[in-house]
Order: structure tokens, then C-alpha cells, then sequence
């Protein structure tokens, strides 16, 4: 059971902090895409990808004291923060994960803001379709968002040089 948890808590540890709720789950939905041993399961949302597992997890990494989640009132909204706590170091210490470049790859995905890494999983999830249909299903499904043409490619893009990062071909 816990294994799941120390790879969690692996991808924020070496992201150093993720800012927002959405995009800890794009992250963690895009790596596991890009073949990280993540094992959540994931459903199409309104924001994309979602996991409900996911979600129980961070909470329960929270209540457990080692991720430490702080919430922060942005305009209307409130925004969450994730980072490891000192415990979250420890216990990792014991629990080897062994994910070469996850870190190289979840600090590139940190640096893309929430709107992106969401088209960005939204192209992973339709993988299996032609990318005209793919293209389709983000106009019709993200058409709030207004993603453009360049956009989507500027996604498959992203996809292939974090693919390459991870050393996944």
C-alpha cells in the first residue's frame, strides 16, 4: 500500500513544490503516460484527467504529516501548495522509488502553467485517436478554454521532448 504513496510523495519531493490542485494531477497523469510506475486510475473530468484515488492519497499523505498542503486565497479562489515535509524526507529515506528522471521531467512539467499541462493531458488521454480526432474532442471538450491549432501542437510537442526526457521511446 505504502508504495504508492513514497512514489507519490517522490514526484512532489522532486518537484520541491507543486502549486494547485489540477496541476498535481495533470503532472502525475502525464508522467504515469509517459510510463512512471504511477498506479492511480484516472477518469475524464472537467478538467481533464482527474483521480479520485489521487486525491485520497494527498489527503492521506497530508493527515499522515508528510506533505504539507497550505492553502492560500487568490482573488476568488483558493489555491493549494504541496511540498514534503521533514517526516515526508525521512520516510523516504527508507523507501527507495526508483524513477531515474522523474525529477528532470516534473520540474519541466512545474515550470507549464495549469492550462497547458490540461491540454497536454487531455491530448495523452485521447492517445489511441488519429490526431485530427484529437484535435475534435479538445475543441469540443475544452472549448472554454480556446486552445488553437498551434497550441495542440505545441502540445504533442511537449509530450515527445518529455518523452525524451525520460529516456522512453
Amino acid at each position: 500500500m505504502l508504495k504508492d504513496h513514497a512514489k507519490l510523495m517522490q514526484a512532489i519531493a522532486d518537484a520541491d513544490e507543486i502549486i494547485g490542485r489540477k496541476k498535481l494531477q495533470k503532472m502525475i497523469y502525464i508522467a504515469r503516460k509517459i510510463d512512471f510506475p504511477f498506479q492511480e486510475r484516472f477518469q475524464f473530468h472537467f478538467y481533464g484527467p482527474y483521480s479520485e484515488e489521487l486525491t485520497l492519497r494527498v489527503e492521506e499523505l497530508c493527515n499522515m504529516g508528510f506533505v504539507n498542503e497550505v492553502k492560500e486565497k487568490k482573488g476568488g479562489y483558493y489555491q493549494y501548495r504541496y511540498t514534503l515535509t521533514e517526516s515526508g524526507r525521512e520516510f523516504l529515506g527508507l523507501h527507495e522509488t526508483n524513477m531515474p528522471y522523474l525529477q528532470e521531467c516534473l520540474k519541466d512539467m512545474n515550470e507549464q502553467n495549469a492550462r497547458f499541462l490540461e491540454l497536454v493531458s487531455t491530448v495523452l488521454y485521447f492517445d489511441n485517436l488519429p490526431k485530427e480526432e484529437v484535435s475534435e474532442k479538445v475543441f469540443t471538450l475544452k472549448s472554454k478554454q480556446r486552445y488553437t491549432n498551434e497550441e495542440i501542437e505545441e502540445a504533442y510537442a511537449y509530450i515527445e521532448s518529455l518523452k525524451n526526457k525520460a529516456r522512453v521511446q
